[in-house]
């Protein structure tokens, strides 16, 4: 999750129509190459796969989470091709760690558009992401309901929704908008909560009036433990833009 996240630098290039087989060819292979380096725990493994500029800061975030989450596994898979022919990839992280007595459980999944040279990353643009992190001995099922694109303007739902019934239970949450400074830093924002009902979370939000991208921190505070939900939104003026994602 804050690995890919962090290496997030820039647009990419449109590749040619006649580079297509060739171009699927070398996205497994290098899919293949960078879910290996990420298992291998070693920052020593990044270096095949990452261009040099970007080796220092993405190994430093790199031990720093493997030390949250040491048993953390890392599945990277080709996926569809954006509409503008960007080739993509779907990176899917799941891991588990214990910290002062409680168990978390990590989940994400992000789709990610990359750019190599000489076979190496040198950048990438983040499609969409999101994760869940959840803590107790009998983690909280959990689903989001966000959308992954939104028009600009628009008034759109945040829904963290409790798959099961809670009885009684008091159950507290809340949402906030992490800045882009938040977001670079991987820093934890201060997020208030409040009392809810026991279906989950349930919040309308507006979107800005330029494209860009919302991405949204969540928390579920119940009796067996927390849930921590992250999710990027796309932010696009109209309906053909929102057909290239």
């Amino acid at each position: 999750m804050a690995l890919v996240t962090a290496l997030c630098i820039g647009g990419l290039p449109l590749h040619s129509p006649g580079r297509a087989a060739t171009d699927a060819l070398a996205s497994g292979s290098f899919a293949q190459r960078l879910q290996t380096a990420l298992n291998s725990g070693s920052e020593q493994g990044l270096e095949a796969v990452v261009a040099p500029e970007l080796l220092p800061t993405l190994a430093r975030r790199y031990q720093a989470f493997r030390n949250d989450f040491p048993g953390v596994n890392w599945a990277v898979q080709p996926a569809e091709p954006l509409a503008d022919g960007r080739s993509t990839f779907v990176v899917t992280v799941n891991g588990s760690t214990t910290a002062q007595g409680l168990s978390y459980r990590l989940q994400s999944e992000e789709r990610l558009a990359i750019r190599t040279d000489a076979g190496r990353l040198v950048a990438q643009d983040v499609i969409s992401q999101e994760s869940l992190l959840r803590s107790g001995k009998r983690p909280l099922q959990v689903s989001m309901g966000i959308p992954d694109v939104v028009l600009t303007g628009s008034r759109y739902d945040i829904d963290l929704i409790v798959d099961e019934p809670l009885g009684q239970a008091i159950v507290a949450g809340g949402l906030i908008e992490l800045t882009d400074q938040q977001l670079t830093t991987l820093s934890q924002p201060n997020l208030r909560l409040a009392p809810l009902g026991g279906g989950g979370l349930f919040k309308r939000v507006q979107a800005p009036q330029r494209p860009g991208s919302q991405t949204w921190a969540l928390m579920l505070v119940h009796p067996d433990g927390v849930v921590t939900a992250t999710k990027r939104v796309q932010i696009v003026s109209t309906f053909n833009d929102q057909a290239q994602i």
